[in-house]
């Protein structure tokens, strides 16, 4: 089977396109490291989502070590950019846990809110599945009584991890459900509980105003929780799902970001982006459909595979192929 780290790295190194492949690019074809080359690469930054003020940060820090040094070959610039870049992704990162610590409640209650299409029942369905396979008890809680097909989805994943699910009626009030889940939650002895939201609804006043009495609802049960508040965002969104998190984390304190379909696109720079403009931290990470395509996100290893991805085509046939067989 292809390790995590590997299977990143053949995804971040897809598409010829990605915004790492861009710059390295356009170092070693200006050939000259002048004013128009640090033009040209503060442009595909931001174009490639990191942010206005992070390629301009970026950017400011290149001149200055390539005044410093006085560089005047591509490799050394594109080193010296790619050691700026990795060092903006780990800062404080160290000092961040990893993961989710169960210990400290039981129930450990965990909410998912996101918007429709991102990828958020599926990375619950993936996270439960990891909790039972560890031998906790899961339950999920189908609070998007929205949409019919929300609830089947993580039906379909409840069955497939062999965890207990909560659900109600199509157009149930989604704040009765999670009351009734956490409830029945804490008297069996669950060890972790993850709850769906919806992500739309006819205008978003309302869904902002059903996940604040959401949030309401739990606290009445137990008061600290919830324990995790996690924000399912499309990194293949690039800049709205900057927007996206500013926007519900008024609402709701988030705890975390899970940012799914890191596919390679062009669109890569959003994760240095998240970085700058969200005191937040990235969770967790997927990059694919198989079970396994779902890790706690470690910013050391995203910065060695965004760097040395080869990009061997028949290395991603491989992994798609897997995580096709996976998720079948």
């Amino acid at each position: 089977m292809l390790s995590f780290i590997k299977k990143l790295k053949a995804k971040l190194a897809k598409s010829k396109s990605g915004f790492v492949g861009k710059l390295a690019e356009t170092i070693k074809l200006r050939g000259k490291v002048d004013e128009e080359l640090m033009e040209e690469l503060e442009e595909i930054l931001i174009r490639s989502d990191v942010g206005v003020k992070m390629s301009v940060e970026i950017v400011e820090k290149l001149r200055d070590e390539v005044r410093f040094h006085k560089y005047t070959q591509s490799d050394d610039v594109l080193n010296s950019l790619q050691g700026i870049m990795s060092e903006f992704l780990l800062k404080d990162y160290e000092d961040q846990q990893a993961g989710f610590d169960l210990s400290v409640a039981k129930p450990y209650i965990m909410l998912f809110i996101g918007v429709n299409g991102v990828g958020k029942t599926t990375t619950i369905g993936k996270l439960a599945r990891r909790f039972s396979d560890e031998g906790k008890k899961v339950m999920l809680i189908a609070g998007d009584t929205f949409r019919a097909a929300a609830v089947e989805q993580l039906t379909i994943w409840s069955e497939r991890s062999g965890v207990t699910i909560v659900k109600r009626e199509q157009d149930s009030d989604p704040s009765a459900v999670v009351y009734d889940g956490i409830a029945s939650a804490m008297s069996k002895g669950f060890d972790v509980v993850l709850i769906d939201t919806a992500g739309r609804q006819h205008n978003r006043v309302n869904l902002m105003n059903e996940l604040d009495k959401i949030g309401r609802t739990i606290k009445k049960l137990i008061p600290e929780a919830p324990h995790a508040t996690i924000l399912a965002v499309d990194a293949t969104t690039g800049q709205n799902a900057i927007s996206q998190a500013k926007t519900f984390n008024k609402v709701i304190a988030l705890d975390g970001l899970a940012l799914t379909k890191m596919d390679g696109t062009a669109k890569g720079g959003v994760v240095l982006g998240i970085k700058h403009e969200l005191n937040i931290p990235i969770k967790l990470m997927g990059i694919g459909e198989g079970i396994d395509d779902l890790k706690d996100f470690d910013a050391k290893d995203f910065v060695e595979a965004m760097f040395t991805s080869d990009g061997s085509e028949n290395e991603e046939e491989a992994i798609d192929e897997q995580s096709g067989t996976e998720e079948n």
